[in-house]
């Protein structure tokens, strides 16, 4: 039996990654498909200006999906999406970063394969590598960080990840997504590990005009977000990496001259 609808288009549906912010940053590949795509469900975190690169003619609905804002389930995210790739043809799912860093990408691909409609991944630039890069903090640097983590700050009971605990001992670089709403907590996590004076950054909206930048160690990270007003969505780098920032410089003559002094 044909699948085809009553435009006569065969459904498909193509996860896109629309980068960590700028719509300049969606790769060449997610932009093209977004020019043949008949609808666009795109999440919260998608840079509306990244919508631009859509067909005039395309369908685009929001389904949000951002803390303490209304949202769609995940559940109704993906019933959407099968119901418009059915009656329209070419659905793009766009989500912010990429789709399978946080992105819960795998379980929409999943819920497709139920139906039988084909799925193509387009990557995305996860804003855990690109923010700390466009901020000239690299995530591994020979000497200080060889490896790095990506972790989640709040799992879905609202907890904080047993991942982080892990990463907190670790040298690695630490790199932590939806962390900021738990950050006091985090902090004592590290100064449990004897880590008071680790650099630590913690950055608002990467890559777009309200960016925002707190750069500090971790005993002080708590006052500086406050006093640069640093809001979700952020993230937080917690590693030697970030003593590389420019901005660290003073703070490290500070803890010198501290240490002279005692």
């Amino acid at each position: 039996m044909s699948t085809k609808n009553i435009n006569n288009k065969e459904p498909k549906i193509t996860l896109v990654g629309a980068g960590p912010g700028d719509p300049e940053l969606i790769t060449m590949r997610g932009a093209n498909a977004l020019k043949s795509a008949d609808v666009v469900l795109y999440d919260a975190l998608v840079n509306e200006g990244v919508l631009d690169y859509a067909n005039p003619e395309a369908i685009k609905v929001y389904v949000g999906k951002r803390s303490g804002e209304h949202s769609y389930s995940q559940d109704a995210v993906n019933k959407l999406m099968i119901d418009y790739a059915l009656n329209y043809g070419h659905v793009v799912r766009l989500k912010g970063g990429d789709p399978f860093v946080f992105g819960r990408g795998y379980e929409e691909l999943d819920f497709a394969a139920g139906y039988s409609i084909p799925v193509t991944v387009i990557p995305g630039l996860s804003s855990s590598i690109s923010v700390p890069g466009l901020q000239q903090i690299p995530v591994t640097h020979r000497g200080l960080s060889e490896s790095f983590w990506v972790v989640t700050g709040t799992t879905a009971s609202g907890k904080i990840s047993n991942d982080l605990y892990e990463a907190a001992r670790s040298k690695a670089t630490v790199v932590v997504l939806m962390g900021l709403g738990k950050l006091k907590e985090i902090v004592k996590l590290f100064q449990n590990e004897g880590k008071g004076q680790l650099p630590v950054a913690a950055i608002q909206s990467g890559s777009t005009q309200n960016e925002k930048l707190a750069i500090g160690v971790v005993d002080t990270i708590l006052e500086t977000v406050e006093e640069k007003g640093i809001e979700a969505p952020a993230l937080l780098i917690f590693g030697e990496v970030v003593s590389l920032h420019p901005s660290f410089q003073p703070i490290r003559e500070f803890f010198n001259a501290l240490k002279e002094e005692q």
